[in-house]
């Protein structure tokens, strides 16, 4: 059971490639302690602690995990499988994904040629550093590559784990209306993008995109915050070119911590 958010983490399963692994360079330190440490307090310590494991691991590979979370069907999928196709000519890529159950994500992922792991979560509601850590050792991403992240569909409890992630991506979809920044203010100001996603459905929703950015901003004012569509591909070309200037693992304030 997690403390923080009261989902349950008993069944988790990490499918990905069948064949050995190494084993993640770091031990996973004992969760007994005095009893007086505040639960919660001592839970986000570990994971704080595997996530810094995590990201020394990516940046010794030059590998670039970005963490993408949202509601569900925001279209995240759909966006990282024009994204890998869009850049597998330059970068290889590969995905985690984390979902409570199936696996479809991660077969849409595996059609376009891309490598990817499905993390189930079984009752938990958000990755942590543990399972990152665990689907990197599956996943074995090639070195310089560019890892995503897909957690679990949830504008809450994914906003409190660090995984190790060299940035954080919010996907909102317009048809979710203006307010939702407001509403989940942690999960945005935790954001160092936001993709507006659907923007060729505007003319049919009440949604004004300016207002929605504007929304954004109140929660982190410096955030960048990017509309796009998926299905027309406005928007894609500034996605990419985020993509590209993203520091590299190895440059990022949180390596150097």
């Amino acid at each position: 059971m997690c403390a923080t958010c009261g989902c349950g983490e008993s069944d988790v399963r990490v499918e990905g490639r069948t064949e050995p692994r190494h084993a993640h360079p770091h031990a996973h330190p004992s969760t007994d302690g005095p009893a007086t440490i505040d639960i919660e307090t001592a839970l986000l310590a570990k994971n704080d602690h595997l996530a810094a494991h995590n990201r020394a691991w990516l940046a010794e590979r030059g590998i670039l995990a970005l963490n993408l979370m949202s509601s569900p069907g925001s279209g995240k999928t759909s966006l990282l499988c024009r994204t890998i196709t869009e850049l597998a000519p330059v970068r290889p890529v590969a995905v985690i994904e984390g979902d409570q159950e199936t696996h479809i994500d991660a077969e849409k992922i595996r059609a376009t040629g891309a490598p990817a792991v499905q993390i189930n979560t079984g009752a938990g509601c958000h990755l942590d550093a543990d399972m990152l850590a665990r689907g990197l050792v599956e996943l074995a991403p090639a070195t310089g590559s560019l890892v995503f992240i897909e957690n679990v569909g949830n504008l809450v409890c994914p906003a409190l784990f660090d995984l190790g992630e060299a940035a954080r991506v919010v996907v909102v979809s317009v048809t979710e209306g203006e307010d939702k920044p407001l509403k989940y203010p942690q999960m945005f100001a935790a954001a160092d993008l936001v993709v507006i996603n659907k923007i060729d459905l505007l003319p049919y929703v009440d949604v004004d995109l300016q207002r929605l950015v504007a929304h954004c901003r109140q929660v982190r004012p410096a955030v960048s915050v990017l509309p796009l569509s998926v299905s027309t591909g406005e928007g894609m070309a500034a996605w990419r070119d985020w993509l590209e200037e993203s520091p590299s693992p190895a440059d990022s304030p949180a390596a150097k911590s």
